[in-house]
């Protein structure tokens, strides 16, 4: 079963589509990194798989169920991008509520992690650090219990400490247990060591989607002679390309060795392929989807 399913997704906002044609599929059990530059709907995906949007286009389905179904939203954790906690509530106070609106909470796991974080019960929430909220808002996910957790931007302006000790924590609870975590994150450096999927959005559009290590082993780095760019281009995809004097360097989409003795070619790290894509919204590393069953635009 798939954690995540969406389906010629799309939602608009007057006239403007903040996701569109956002057809994916994300196994059970994937870390997965949600990238894409400001504005690219990432949000918005976030948003349709909790339920808290009605799509214009399409539908999205977790955990093989429509969205905010009582048995969903038992199995489906969500952190927000501006954590929000009740800043007038103690940290005590929100284990409470955590523990009545969930069947599933986990009080002792909550507490244990809050104990060994040094983040007092009593202290209320809009007193703590901006660091120490989103290891609360983390808990309180994590307690819950869920199958799925979305995370839309937990590290943002957090130290490089608090990243790595809320990413670390992650990883550990992901080992545990059999979860799917969707992580949206501008973050790169974070991503290479912890996700296994990757989903690129660009203008509303999902660009890239895959098996990190498929996604690697069918991209190249080469590197040669610049007057050999454009024939090589006539047969093998290019994604991006930079040029350094007489040298180019192409990110191809190719698994296997390039003949020409001219090109020497070097392994795709997980942060060159991201980057490539990010600079050139208009390659993409899968057919973009096509809806027939819809109506022409022009007929809505």
């Amino acid at each position: 079963m798939n954690a995540l399913e969406t389906t010629g997704l799309g939602k608009r906002y007057r006239r403007a589509w903040a996701l569109r044609d956002c057809s994916l599929a994300v196994p059970a059990g994937k870390v997965v990194a949600l990238v894409g530059p400001n504005g690219a709907g990432k949000t918005t995906l976030l948003h349709a798989a909790m339920g808290l949007l009605t799509p214009t286009r399409g539908e999205a389905r977790v955990l093989g169920e429509a969205p905010r179904t009582s048995r969903t939203l038992a199995r489906v954790a969500f952190v927000a991008q501006d954590k929000p906690l009740y800043d007038g509530f103690r940290v005590s106070e929100l284990l409470r509520m955590g523990r009545a609106l969930n069947p599933r909470w986990d009080d002792g796991v909550a507490r244990c992690r809050l104990a060994e974080l040094r983040i007092p019960l009593d202290r209320r929430a809009g007193k703590l650090s901006g660091g120490q909220q989103a290891q609360i808002a983390l808990t309180l996910a994590l307690a819950k219990r869920p199958d799925l957790l979305l995370l839309d931007e937990p590290l943002a302006n957090l130290d490089p400490l608090a990243r790595s000790e809320i990413m670390g924590h992650l990883m550990s609870t992901v080992a545990e247990r059999d979860i799917t975590v969707v992580l949206s994150t501008h973050v790169i450096a974070d991503l290479a060591q912890t996700c296994d999927w990757l989903i690129l959005l660009s203008g509303g559009r999902v660009q890239v989607s895959g098996d990190v290590e498929e996604l690697l082993g069918a991209h190249q780095m080469l590197t040669g002679p610049v007057e050999a760019a454009d024939a090589l281009a006539a047969s093998t995809p290019v994604v991006s390309r930079r040029v350094v004097g007489r040298q180019v360097h192409l990110l191809v989409r190719a698994s296997r060795p390039i003949p020409d003795p001219r090109w020497s070619a070097r392994p795709v790290a997980m942060e060159d392929l991201v980057l490539a894509y990010l600079r050139e919204p208009d390659a993409a590393a899968l057919p973009r989807p096509t809806l027939a069953t819809l109506a022409p635009e022009g007929n809505r």
